[in-house]
């Protein structure tokens, strides 16, 4: 399950302030106007409740991808690689509130959410392999931007002010994504999942006359899918915790994170090596390898023999509980990497095949750390393409050639943050720069109007 970040959000900056060009007089106050968009998306999308941020996710990646060429034409100018040519005045002085080095509130995923959700209607065979699909392209362009961002970052002389544009931390986001993808490959044919779901789903009505059909799947290589997403999991949680020092650390959220997604690829891996021992007549090797998979995800082995309740499996059902009312309510869900759902599918093996071999096979129960010891290695199922750099059409640099009609001068211009910053808003119709022309009583609410 792909981690809940949330969206950064930006102060104002005038392009005009800091940068000129002879060449396109007009290119600040055009990438002063596309970034105004983005910065205004950003700031709506923040105060949307998370339902509603779903929808609204389209909009933001519209803006961004208006912005980024504008931004790039910038930059190739003050290095004398494009058609314009950019001359610095002051240093720019931009500012965006960090997501990565602080406690992070996590935000939905819209593309998988339905996949999870335990009271709305279940999702069949095509409507899956549809929002796997879309997840999956998602992340793998987001692979190649943070692999553009880190080359980038990795040339520059100046110290990263955070660690959330640091290189090392855009190479970390980099393996998370393709680690998630890769976790998705598999889930696209994983027909486990979905069978733990639909036995959990209010709304199922398929019991009543078929039992979940479960087709043969290639276990062994799904299972070295796993270990490969595995590897990417550690290299990004080895690169994250790294990065920053004190108070600038990589959020800790994050990081847990990182290592629960590492220990649920590698049991999912367990999974699929004992399905294939199951395949293959070996009940026992599989009830093993089960057992190993429970262990990589700290679960205790069930013993059938000790009766009456336990703390754990309270605790356990409880934040099940809690994690299904979270996907139905589409906020804070799924910050486990997949953790608690690959326990349902582990301990719903376990008890079939401990049924199985205790009636009609009765094989020995392998030890966990001789079947660790033959695991083999990943193997990868994804490239990753080199970013493909946006760039403006030659008939849109060519219109910038013409002086600007107007400044992209900011007078008293909030924050994201806030709406008010202390002082007093102007009254509603005031002109822009007027605020001290209209007088207010001290105990007036500076919003309030008549």
């Amino acid at each position: 399950m792909p981690f809940p970040f949330i969206l950064p959000t930006t102060s104002t900056f005038s392009f005009s302030s800091s940068f000129s060009s002879e060449s396109h007089p007009s290119l600040p106050l055009n990438a002063s106007t596309y970034r105004g968009v983005v910065r205004d998306a950003l700031k709506k999308h923040k105060r949307l409740p998370p339902s509603s941020q779903v929808s609204n996710l389209n909009t933001v990646i519209s803006s961004v991808n208006g912005y980024i060429p504008y931004l790039l034409a910038v930059d190739d100018g003050l290095s004398n690689k494009g058609l314009a040519i950019v001359t610095p005045k002051t240093p720019p002085a931009i500012e965006w509130r960090p997501t990565l080095s602080g406690e992070v509130v996590p935000g939905p995923r819209s593309a998988l959410q339905p996949l999870y959700s335990t009271s709305s209607e279940f999702l069949g065979a095509q409507e899956r392999t549809n929002a796997v699909t879309t997840a999956t392209k998602c992340l793998l362009e987001a692979a190649s931007v943070y692999d553009y961002l880190a080359g980038r970052g990795e040339h520059a002389t100046a110290t990263p002010p955070c660690p959330d544009v640091a290189p090392g931390t855009a190479r970390a986001l980099c393996s998370l994504a393709l680690a998630e993808a890769t976790l998705l490959a598999v889930l696209k044919d994983d027909p486990y999942p979905a069978i733990v779901a639909q036995d959990r789903n209010k709304n199922d009505k398929e019991w009543m006359f078929k039992a979940p059909e479960i087709p043969k799947v290639r276990a062994h290589l799904y299972a070295r899918l796993c270990l490969a997403a595995s590897e990417h999991a550690a290299k990004a949680s080895s690169l994250c915790s790294t990065a920053g020092s004190g108070s600038h650390k990589i959020s800790s959220a994050l990081l847990k994170y990182l290592e629960d997604l590492r220990r649920t690829c590698r049991a999912r891996a367990c999974r699929f090596f004992g399905i294939d021992a199951e395949i293959g007549g070996q009940v026992a090797d599989g009830i093993g390898w089960v057992r190993a998979g429970l262990s990589e995800l700290g679960v205790e082995i069930k013993d059938n023999n000790k009766k009456g309740l336990s703390f754990s499996r309270l605790k356990k059902d409880f934040t099940e509980k809690r994690e299904d009312r979270r996907v139905d309510k589409e906020s804070a869900w799924g910050s486990d990497a997949g953790k608690m759902e690959e326990i349902r599918v582990l301990e719903m093996l376990d008890a079939k095949w401990n049924k199985v071999n205790d009636t009609m096979n009765t094989q020995a129960i392998p030890p966990i750390n001789t079947l660790l010891s033959k695991m083999p290695s990943g193997r990868e199922i994804h490239t990753l393409k080199p970013y493909e750099v946006p760039s403006l059409d030659r008939d849109i640099f060519e219109a910038m050639r013409a002086p600007p009609e107007d400044d992209d001068t900011y007078v008293d211009d909030l924050s994201s943050d806030d709406d008010v910053k202390g002082g007093p808003s102007a009254p509603v119709g005031a002109f822009p720069g007027t605020v001290d022309d209209y007088s207010r009583s001290p105990s007036t609410p500076g919003n309030a109007y008549y």
